[in-house]
């Protein structure tokens, strides 16, 4: 099979963006993932294009996030042109019950004013113990990675799915392939972003890559439309309504390894929290309830960047929850890395940490 530029190892939402923006500098770009593509992590997510909460998190997390904010509308304008499926991008706001941390959240404000505003009439009866945010924006998933996945093939990039790597092919400081079940792949350069899984592909090529799997668990709720009129955020739980009438509840925080497993007593304490906040909810029966793992990170600070020791492999992984958030950002950053150009933002918070 002929080399390639690059080929990028993972074919979720930032698998995907990264090899889009590699391919738009001029790169020869191809995908590989063990599985479908980006039935993982990218698929399970809720879809909330912001910070839960936007304050709270190191500089590193909220200065990527707001340069991806910026990007999203360009990014997903382009991606739409070459799709008929449609990723439902609304801007329904996001209404924060109770801030755990009132100060900085008033803070928060303060230092964005164009970010808050009153709280609604249709959400007045928190407006005690709330703050809205009428920008915040969301997406839906699986209907963003199905676009994508169009965008990516109609520029070019070959998608190879079901075909994990076995093992690194290596000449000295460069690896020059990678063997797999039906055969082996070779490039000038490779990119990891395999999400949660990305340290365990690498292998002893991991270096000081420090991400983990975290299950977070959600339920669908099926009701009328508009009976939950924007995203909803309070104490570590979110309700995000879809423009048809299902609403996702979740999720929860829980390590526990590559174990994919749903609990009862998750599935129940994300109802009654919904029921909690809407009455109207208790009718809505309960749909669908799944766990994904997220690629978590010391500080939930991704590593986006060249391996410490080997000049052609490069990391784009460890986003938590905010993989779909970041994604436009992260694969602008890596594509400014790999061609040595100026980064548009500082990316040592970035880097791939050594041994």
């Amino acid at each position: 099979m002929k080399s390639t530029d690059i080929l990028v190892i993972g074919a979720g939402v930032n698998g995907l963006a990264s090899a889009l923006s590699l391919a738009q500098a001029g790169l020869s770009v191809r995908i590989i993932d063990s599985g479908a593509g980006g039935r993982e992590s990218s698929w399970a997510g809720a879809g909330i294009l912001s910070a839960l909460p936007p304050w709270g998190y190191a500089p590193a997390v909220t200065d990527l996030i707001d340069y991806s904010l910026a990007l999203w509308p360009a990014w997903l304008a382009d991606v739409r042109q070459h799709s008929r499926v449609d990723p439902q991008f609304i801007q329904s706001g996001m209404l924060i019950l109770d801030p755990a941390d009132p100060a900085a959240a008033r803070a928060w404000c303060a230092a964005h004013p164009d970010a808050c505003a009153p709280v609604p009439a249709a959400l007045a009866h928190h407006a005690a113990t709330a703050l809205w945010l009428p920008k915040v924006a969301q997406t839906r998933n699986p209907r963003l990675l199905a676009a994508l996945q169009d965008r990516v093939i109609a520029a070019g990039i070959e998608v190879i799915i079901d075909n994990g790597l076995m093992d690194w092919q290596r000449d000295g400081p460069r690896v020059t392939g990678i063997s797999t079940p039906n055969g082996p792949l070779s490039a000038h350069r490779f990119v990891v972003a395999a999400g949660a899984w990305s340290k365990n592909i690498l292998g002893t090529l991991a270096a000081g890559l420090k991400v983990h799997p975290v299950l977070g668990q959600i339920a669908l709720l099926a009701s009328p439309p508009g009976t939950v009129p924007s995203i909803i955020f309070a104490g570590g739980h979110y309700l995000v309504p879809r423009q048809d009438g299902l609403v996702l509840v979740g999720s929860s925080l829980e390590d526990c390894g590559f174990n994919k497993r749903t609990t009862l007593a998750a599935k129940a304490e994300f109802i009654a929290f919904a029921q909690h906040l809407f009455p109207a909810l208790r009718d809505a029966p309960c749909v669908h309830h799944w766990a994904g793992l997220r690629p978590g990170s010391p500080d939930n600070i991704p590593s986006i960047g060249r391996h410490p020791e080997i000049e052609n492999l490069y990391v784009n992984a460890g986003h938590f929850r905010y993989g779909v958030t970041m994604a436009p950002a992260a694969a602008d950053l890596l594509t400014d890395i790999v061609l040595n150009r100026s980064p548009k933002i500082d990316a040592a918070p970035y880097a791939w940490p050594a041994v």
